[in-house]
This record gives structure tokens, C-alpha cells and sequence, in this order.
């Protein structure tokens, strides 16, 4: 059913200039549509409102609306309680140009009093209300549109917030190790230099043994590149002389002092003493990437057939491997002969990384220098272990040659990893291919790696104690599994 509904102007004495029922752009559409000629803008005129969701319901609002927002708020109210939400606005801008929108009632949540809005149906951010305003005020917003427009840019501000993630999810099917990062990094706390009043070496002497902890590393085999490096903050509770001695920091001048220090202090609101310990990061990562071996077991298996070691830097790598054509082991029948072959002609260490997913590289150097890293003799009788229980082993290991990991048949059982997130550095520099699956990093400047002169390197193995390790020589007949 249609209904035409007219009354007089909001105002019940004559004036000179009455009042009109107009357009209040509250919210702006996702594009800025708002400034189109199609769409409702503020200052617009309303000529007609249409409520209903069919033509048999629609009811029909007319200009001058009787009590202006107010008369036209009440009915907006009557039809949300009624259900009826749909409705088409009319406006006129100027005197002959005429635009529509197709809207729905909803009530405004930022406004106190219980006032209704209209939102598009076709863009739900685009939302407008109703004021009262002269006809001349109105002419005076169209006119002053670009000016707006200059303004409402001015005036907008980009938002943000939070979003929902699937973590969990993501760190199940998207890692190479469930719940485990590809990140590598050991911590260099500085080297105390005086136990009793507590003083450290400098920063640069942290930064040095890094630096000569990672070119060892690289020279004895570990097939690894640096990445980043960081200091690293530590608070401790600190007391006496090194208290004194280092909450010194009044003004600005003085923190140029702090620049090279690994100790400092201040003071809190309780006059606790706090010292900040600046210990170092170093990031690296694997030339070749992160891959796992499996090793599966049969039960007549009586050894696995290769032999762990550990070097000074704290790397864990297979320092041997029963050859294929002397027993039938596991070793062998996995692939690691082959690949650990390949290592020992080229020069490099099998460095093992994990071990049933559990990580197995050094992480940190102490105070005293001594580097956090794991025992080969309880990594043996873990692997044991899984020789007598007949539970495959996985171990994942470094390589220096991506295609390594494309093996070019079943019997190697590698299975590739994701590669490490870490871009190699330009800097990186490779000597040239010794065949099409091998290459073989730069020595540094002035060695003979076939020299004469060169030492062998040094297989150790540790006793693991409370606090620290003890390094000495061992034989390798003994580290077999």
C-alpha cells in the first residue's frame, strides 16, 4: 500500500527563511564515493522518503516533513521497531539536480540519544544522517564541495588494528620443524675481566671473539655463512664498587662513555642498583640450507655404522661412516656414506643440526669463555637407544651444495627442507665448481689448505659437568654407535 504524507515546515511561525531537512555525511564510504554526484553529500536536500521492502508496504515521506529531524527520527525509530529497515532517500542538489540512495535504518551507536541512521546497501562504511538547516546553508556546503573535499583529505587519518592469525596452523604446516624456527644464532656474553669487582671487557672485545668464533668455524669445515650480528641488553642486580663505578650516567655527555662499555648501571625507584650486561648475537646460517635424514632400523641391526665428534667451536658433526661395501648398515643403507663422502672431498664437516627435531648447536658463550653446547657422549647413548628400541632417527645437517638435495634416486632418502629464510650476502664469495654437484668456499687469504704447514683438525669430545665442559683428545674408535 501507498501513502503520501505532506506537512507543514518544521517551524510552527512564519519566518523569512524556514527551516529545511538536509543530508549529514557521518561516515564516508571505502572508496570516498561520498564526493561522486551519484551519492548523498552533506548539504543535500530532502525531497522524499521512501520506507518499505515492496511495493505493496512502501510508504511514502514527502518535503517540508513535520517537526524536521526530529518528526523524521520518530518515524525512522517506528519502522526499525516494526522491522521494516529498507528505505530510499531523495535528495535535491541545487535547483534541478536529484540523486537516490538505497539504504538501510539502523540505530547510531556513537550517538547518546536514541537516534537512527541510514547505512548503504551498497557500501555498508557509507552511513548519513539528518540535520536541520536553511536552504541557503544548504547552497552554501554545495558551493563550498571541493573545499570540503580539500579538507576531509587533510583530515583523514589512515587507521589501524588487530587482526586474527591462525599461528598455530601456520607453524605446523609452513616450518620445516614444526613449532621450531630456521633462525641460528650463538650469544657472546662479554669476558669478565676482574671476578672479584666484577668488571667486563669491553664491547669490541665481545665483537672480536664472535667474529674469530665464527672464522674458525668456517676454516675447520662448518658450512656456514654470517648473517647479522647485535648487541643484546641483559639486566642483572649489580652492588659495591661496580655499582659505583657504573651508575654514572647524569646527562647526555655522559652516555658517549657508554658507548664501548659491556657494563653499566642506574638506579631504579627503590635504589636498587640495575646493570645492563650488553651481550652479542651472532646470526648465521647454513650455505646449503637445513636437511633431514632418516635412518630407519632393522632388527638385525647391531650398529648404525657411523661416528659423532664434536669441534672446539661446539658443532656436532659425523666425523665417520662405515663404508657400504664392507658391512650392510644402517649408515649406508640411508644415504649418510654417500653424502658423508661427499663432505670429506670437499673438505667439509657433516654437521648435524637436530636430532629427532631437537636442535644440537652451540647457543651460548659463557663469561668465563666457555661455549653452551651439547654432550656427544649422551647424544650417543640417545642414538644407541634408538638402535635397541628399532625407532628411525632423524637428523638433520647442513649442507654447503643445494643440489645435494635433489637426490637421483629413493636409496639416499633425503628429503628436502624448506630453505632457510635468510638470503645468502653478495659478499659470499665461491671458488669454482669441482663438478656439477660440488662447490668448495675461498680459503682465506695466505693459507695452504694442502700445505705442509697446515694442522689437522682436532676431534674432541667432552665429559659433561654442572657448570661447564672439560675438552680432551679421545680416540674415534670409541665414539662409534
Amino acid at each position: 500500500m501507498t501513502m503520501d504524507r505532506a506537512s507543514q515546515s518544521s517551524s510552527d511561525s512564519p519566518t523569512r527563511d524556514p527551516k529545511v531537512l538536509s543530508i549529514e555525511c557521518l561516515k564516508g564510504s571505502s572508496k570516498a564515493d561520498e564526493w561522486t554526484s551519484d551519492m548523498l553529500q552533506t548539504g543535500d536536500v530532502v525531497e522524499e522518503l521512501r520506507i518499505g521492502g515492496s511495493a505493496n508496504s512502501l510508504i511514502r515521506f514527502k518535503s517540508p516533513f513535520k517537526n524536521g529531524r526530529t518528526g523524521v527520527n520518530k518515524i525512522l525509530q517506528d519502522s526499525y521497531k516494526k522491522k521494516d529497515t529498507s528505505i530510499v532517500v531523495r535528495v535535491r542538489r541545487g535547483p534541478h539536480e536529484f540523486a537516490e540512495l538505497q539504504a538501510c535504518i539502523v540505530p547510531n551507536e556513537s550517538s547518546v540519544k536514541k537516534n537512527y541512521v541510514l547505512r548503504s546497501i551498497a557500501d555498508p562504511n557509507y552511513v548519513v544522517g539528518f540535520l536541520d538547516r536553511t536552504e541557503a546553508e544548504c547552497f552554501q556546503l554545495q558551493a563550498s564541495r571541493t573545499t570540503r573535499m580539500v579538507n576531509a583529505l587533510t583530515r583523514t587519518r589512515l587507521q589501524d588494528g588487530y587482526v586474527s592469525y591462525p599461528w598455530e596452523r601456520r607453524m605446523q604446516e609452513l616450518l620445516s620443524v614444526s613449532n621450531s624456527s630456521n633462525f641460528l644464532s650463538i650469544l657472546f656474553l662479554p669476558k669478565v675481566s676482574d671476578r672479584v669487582a666484577s668488571r667486563y671487557n669491553d664491547v669490541e672485545d665481545t665483537l672480536a671473539r664472535a667474529n674469530a668464533w665464527l672464522n674458525a668455524a668456517q676454516v675447520s669445515g662448518v658450512p656456514i655463512v654470517f648473517m647479522n650480528i647485535q648487541t643484546e641488553s641483559l639486566l642483572t642486580k649489580i652492588s659495591g664498587e661496580t655499582a659505583s663505578s657504573t651508575v654514572n650516567a647524569g646527562s647526555l655527555s655522559d652516555l658517549s662513555n657508554l658507548a664501548n662499555a659491556s657494563l653499566y648501571g642506574f638506579e631504579d625507584y627503590h635504589g636498587v642498583d640495575i646493570g645492563v650486561v650488553r651481550a652479542v648475537r651472532l646470526w648465521y646460517a647454513p650455505i646449503g640450507g637445513e636437511f633431514s635424514i632418516e635412518i630407519k632400523l632393522k632388527k638385525d641391526d647391531t650398529k648404525l655404522g657411523f661416528a659423532i665428534s664434536r669441534t672446539e667451536e661446539g658443532f656436532i658433526f659425523i666425523s665417520s661412516v662405515i663404508d657400504d661395501g664392507l658391512e650392510n648398515v644402517s649408515a649406508s643403507r640411508s644415504g649418510l656414506s654417500n653424502l658423508y663422502k661427499v663432505a670429506t672431498d670437499t673438505s667439509r664437516l657433516l654437521v648435524v643440526s637436530r636430532l629427532s627435531n631437537q636442535r644440537v648447536l652451540p647457543w651460548m658463550v659463557s663469561s668465563t669463555g666457555a661455549i653452551r653446547c651439547f654432550d656427544t657422549v649422551s647424544l650417543s647413548q640417545k642414538l644407541s637407544l634408538h638402535r635397541h628400541t628399532k625407532v628411525p632417527i632423524l637428523l638433520h645437517v647442513f649442507l654447503w651444495d643445494r643440489s645435494l638435495a635433489s637426490p637421483s634416486g629413493e636409496s639416499t632418502r633425503l628429503r628436502t627442507l624448506p630453505p632457510s629464510v635468510f638470503p645468502l650476502p653478495p659478499e659470499t664469495q665461491f671458488a669454482h665448481h669441482l663438478n656439477e654437484n660440488q662447490i668448495q668456499a675461498l680459503p682465506p687469504e695466505g693459507s695452504d689448505p694442502g700445505g705442509e704447514g697446515s694442522q689437522p683438525m682436532q676431534l674432541e669430545r667432552d665429559t659433561a659437568g654442572d657448570l661447564s665442559f672439560r675438552f680432551h683428545d679421545f680416540s674415534l674408535s670409541s665414539n662409534w654407535v
